[in-house]
């Protein structure tokens, strides 16, 4: 199931649009790199909507969120849209600032949006008009726990079904829901809230999954978040002494371009809800 997913990727190298945050742009293009797809940054208003004509699919994503990029995110949105092309949100920070959280609220009612991910304070922004956002950070009083995680996944279905779009909640126990089914993904390792850019790499890269996987979104979600977190896993084991985050990162992309399909189906950990 996941190593189709993963094959598709590899085959069509689907071209995605970013617009994302100056922060982790390098590693949203070289995760995309890596896993098989292509990356093309855009955002300027008379650029942004032109490019994301010629891609095949839209990776929004707020955390450097500034003037500019707001009609340029809407812009390209719109015309992925009319171009039947997938768009995720990644709303980071929402609930951190009006601005944040009133943008996201406009993509979410503006755009069609195949995808919205973030951490379980950014969702619950989103679907709540409140929440416990630290910064960019999720909030440890909403911690999606083995005690918590049945609620959580009743809250994403449910948001699912209200937004018409699949919810990824990433945390230490991530989910994966439409309206319907959820899965609960194991994989994983601390040191991935260590790093810049874990969450944006993942958006970037469920971008290509969903691009590459039209018929499937939910499995293509489910696929990128047990590759990721499987990566993650690997890319620690491989930490020698004397390195750390920095080194961390470089073996989490590593990962990512040396995983194959059978390695994912064995390793993934995930568990329908």
């Amino acid at each position: 199931m996941l190593k189709e997913m993963l094959d598709n990727v590899r085959e069509k190298a689907p071209l995605i649009h970013n617009i994302t945050n100056y922060v982790t742009v390098n590693d949203c293009a070289n995760i995309l790199l890596a896993c098989g797809g292509s990356p093309i940054m855009a955002d300027d208003p008379e650029d942004a909507e032109e490019i994301t004509g010629i891609c095949g699919g839209l990776n929004i994503n707020i955390g450097t969120l500034n003037q500019r990029t707001i009609p340029a995110m809407l812009a390209a949105g719109k015309k992925s849209n009319a171009c039947g092309h997938p768009v995720l949100l990644d709303p980071v920070g929402a609930g951190a600032s009006a601005l944040r959280t009133q943008t996201a609220n406009r993509l979410m009612k503006e755009l069609k949006l195949a995808v919205i991910r973030g951490n379980i304070s950014e969702i619950k922004t989103l679907a709540l008009g409140a929440g416990t956002t630290k910064g960019v950070d999720a909030d440890v009083a909403d911690t999606v726990s083995e005690d918590t995680l049945t609620q959580t996944v009743t809250f994403a279905k449910e948001f699912a079904g209200k937004t018409g779009s699949i919810i990824v909640i990433t945390g230490a126990i991530d989910i994966v829901a439409d309206a319907q089914v959820a899965f609960a993904v194991r994989n994983g390792h601390s040191m991935m809230s260590r790093i810049t850019g874990s969450g944006c790499m993942l958006s970037a890269m469920m971008t290509a999954y969903v691009t590459a996987n039209p018929e499937d979104p939910l499995k293509a979600c489910l696929a990128a978040t047990c590759a990721m977190g499987l990566c993650g896993e690997k890319a620690f084991n491989r930490l020698t002494n004397h390195e750390g985050t920095a080194a961390f990162r470089s073996h989490l992309i590593d990962e990512i371009y040396q995983l194959d399909g059978e390695t994912l189906e064995r390793g993934a950990a995930h568990e329908l809800r």
